[in-house]
């Protein structure tokens, strides 16, 4: 009897936390994620719009008599496209893509479109995974994505290498969008780990542009490779937040209150600091690109900014309840908005008037500060003892397996390492606390 009268307080008691965790989460706004970072250059955000475009050719049938294009068009030459491939041709293993020759900007493009709500295959990618399931270069990643990554280097392996002899001053670019975005991000890191197969193209010519990409890497992942890895996601996206898995979220959009009652528990009895050190959590990938459209409270839409940053902790990990968490999703107003926030940088490069010589230098100089903040990004990896981080190496994001060897060499690093810290901690705690005495033995400090 006791019990039974006691249910009604615990139900009150749950609905006062869940009403707490609502009224959160609707002032929680997506400004507050990325307000310490800096702002991106025009040098360096120039191409997302661009990226964008060609995504965005991708979801049409015939690019010379195009139905969706944007204004202005796709920007792109249908004699340059190397390769097309639709689901029937990929017998649903990966979504439709392309492969794209872009001469005037001497880059290799391979853009792939992002999920079409009515295939089926494309949700059986995104829905095989589960935590902890597939490891990866030292973390884990999304299990369903990283197969569609490797059919795709087993299909066009070849072709991606002539490409890349017949061109060695071009740059090879993996661009995706949502699903594709995640797809892009893990062939991009298998590119990296067979280069051989690739002409042994030098790693400094690989990059990727992952537009509003689901959560597929691990966080030591996601900070080691970005230097290659860059995510653009539009002010509220859910998908880079949602820190749920994506199978239980689809099963719980048929019952609002469910997901609600699980997101709340989740969001309410896991620490941050836990969630840092657990290395099966997955992250958007690389280098983040904020793109802010809207401020709190306000009707319309200000003129937008875009800030960037390498970031460790505070990786949107929190979802943001608004009515544009879907529509800020969408390739159409991601597009849309980072080419608004590029005229505005352009303009404003114009009206400061730099010379070229400084233009020159202040490229170099952001080249320079991109690769401080991103070894920064490492050495904080490694202070907040995230899983299998690592000091950065004199080049690149990690010390480079060499051809012909297998991961061992990696686990053994990443293990040695850790047990050196260990050490180091356990001889500093002696130090303090012990002395020795003239026959060797330890004894206790008297102070």
């Amino acid at each position: 009897m006791s019990v039974i009268c006691g249910l009604p307080i615990l139900e009150c008691v749950y609905c006062l936390g869940c009403a707490r965790w609502v009224w959160k989460k609707c002032l929680y706004t997506a400004g507050r994620e990325s307000e310490n970072w800096g702002l991106a250059t025009a040098s360096e955000f120039e191409v997302v719009p661009h990226l964008c475009r060609i995504v965005l050719a991708v979801y049409e049938d015939d690019l010379r008599n195009p139905i969706w294009a944007p204004p202005g068009g796709y920007g792109i030459n249908p004699d340059w496209v190397i390769l097309r491939k639709n689901y029937e041709e990929t017998e649903g293993r990966v979504s439709p893509y392309m492969i794209y020759l872009d001469q005037d900007n001497a880059d290799i493009v391979v853009a792939i479109r992002g999920l079409n709500l009515a295939k089926e295959s494309d949700y059986a990618v995104l829905l095989d995974n589960k935590l902890g399931q597939t490891k990866f270069d030292g973390g884990y990643v999304h299990n369903g994505l990283l197969k569609a990554a490797e059919w795709f280097l087993a299909a066009e392996c070849e072709i991606l290498r002539e490409l890349v002899e017949r061109h060695p001053n071009y740059t090879l670019t993996f661009a995706g969008h949502s699903l594709g975005a995640g797809v892009m991000t893990l062939l991009a890191m298998l590119v990296v780990q067979n280069r051989q197969k690739m002409g042994n193209i030098e790693r400094k010519r690989i990059r990727c542009f992952a537009i509003a990409p689901a959560r597929c890497v691990s966080l030591n992942l996601a900070v080691r490779y970005a230097d290659i890895i860059n995510s653009v996601v539009l002010q509220d996206d859910f998908l880079p937040r949602t820190t749920t898995a994506l199978e239980v979220l689809y099963k719980s959009l048929f019952c609002l209150p469910c997901l609600l009652c699980l997101m709340c528990l989740k969001d309410t009895c896991t620490l941050e600091e836990k969630m840092l050190k657990d290395p099966r959590r997955l992250y958007a990938p690389g280098r983040l690109y904020h793109i802010i459209v809207r401020r709190p409270f306000r009707v319309g839409k200000i003129p937008p900014a875009v800030r960037t940053a390498v970031p460790v902790d505070g990786r949107f990990e929190h979802l943001v309840l608004s009515c544009n968490m879907t529509s800020d999703h969408t390739i159409v107003w991601i597009e849309r908005e980072s080419q608004r926030a590029l005229d505005l940088m352009l303009e404003k490069d114009r009206t400061m008037e730099i010379p070229a010589r400084q233009m020159m230098e202040r490229r170099e100089s952001l080249a320079r500060e991109h690769s401080e903040e991103y070894r920064a990004a490492l050495q904080r990896a490694i202070a907040l003892d995230v899983p299998l981080a690592l000091s950065p190496p004199s080049y690149g994001t990690f010390n480079e397996i060499e051809e012909g060897e297998d991961s061992s060499r990696l686990r053994w690093d990443v293990s040695y390492a850790s047990s050196k810290r260990r050490r180091d901690s356990w001889d500093d705690f002696r130090e303090r606390l012990f002395d020795t005495d003239e026959s060797g033995r330890m004894v206790l400090k008297k102070s």
